[in-house]
């Protein structure tokens, strides 16, 4: 019979935080994967526990080589443990992998619920919680980030991030830009920690704020695009759209067009707006 893969959520801030079964699984697995395991030591030593089984590393540097070990260990019987820095594996974290390799096998892969920065984010931003979408971690680069946040730029969903707080400027600069200044969002700073921060405004607001520095762990709620008629885009919006995409590294007509599409006109009138952009002097 094959073993029980359990995905663990850990505490992202408060150990207190910590749901009750993570002891007894940490207590009694035959194996836990940890990402570092020199915090699931501080961890257990919080909770009061000492794990049974071996402990081994399990992070995005050895991830690829380590996963055919631990399926061959599911498939002896055992019972591995996975658990990341913080949250939920698997969420921008250690464990995709793990997990589909798992279920390729007919693996049980079970959970034991835990803190998530991405709905606690939501939670506490103010914004719509009907409808939203995890986006990750954007890319580091300038040009890759721009383009990222256009795919998304007609989204209506609301959008959830995680970033590194020496980025975080720039990337609220660069969300100003494609979202427009005005767009409604939430820089939540330390969550559940003792110095918890959460920052609501406008992103070009929010911008401004973030590049005197932020310290910490942050994640990012951004109000999705509201639903605009035609009538509601002006040309000088349409211009803007298309700059957008042809920094991003489209062509102009490839920009006109797909800009046509997102605001439900004629490519006629994207072109002439552009055309007369271009004739005064602004594109």
């Amino acid at each position: 019979m094959t073993g029980t893969l359990v995905l663990a959520g850990t505490p992202i801030g408060d150990i207190a935080d910590a749901p009750p079964r993570l002891a007894e699984e940490l207590a009694g697995a035959d194996l836990v994967a940890a990402e570092d395991t020199r915090r699931l030591r501080r961890l257990t030593q919080a909770l009061g526990v000492t794990p049974k089984g071996r402990v081994v590393s399990y992070f995005e540097g050895n991830e690829s080589a380590r996963t055919p070990e631990l399926v061959q260990e599911l498939l002896g019987g055992a019972r591995v443990l996975l658990v990341t820095d913080a949250g939920m594996p698997s969420v921008s974290d250690p464990g995709y992998r793990l997990v589909a390799a798992a279920v390729e096998q007919d693996i049980k892969v079970t959970a034991v619920p835990g803190p998530s920065a991405v709905l606690t984010a939501l939670a506490l931003s103010g914004l719509p919680v009907d409808r939203f979408c995890f986006e990750g971690f954007l890319p580091r680069k300038a040009g890759e980030r721009l383009s990222r946040l256009r795919e998304v730029a007609g989204e209506r969903r609301t959008l959830v991030y995680f970033e590194a707080p020496h980025r975080l400027d720039d990337t609220l600069a660069a969300m100003a830009e494609v979202f427009g200044a005005d767009r409604r969002a939430a820089v939540c700073r330390e969550l559940t920690k003792t110095y918890e921060e959460v920052r609501r405004g406008p992103l070009a607001e929010l911008a401004q704020w973030a590049a005197d520095g932020v310290r910490g762990e942050i994640t990012v709620v951004v109000e999705g695009a509201a639903e605009t008629g035609p009538e509601e885009l002006d040309a000088g919006e349409l211009v803007r759209r298309v700059r957008i995409r042809e920094e991003a590294g489209e062509r102009r007509k490839e920009a006109i067009a797909a800009v046509a599409v997102e605001a439900g006109l004629p490519k006629r009138v994207v072109f002439d707006a552009v055309v007369e952009a271009k004739r005064e002097g602004t594109v």
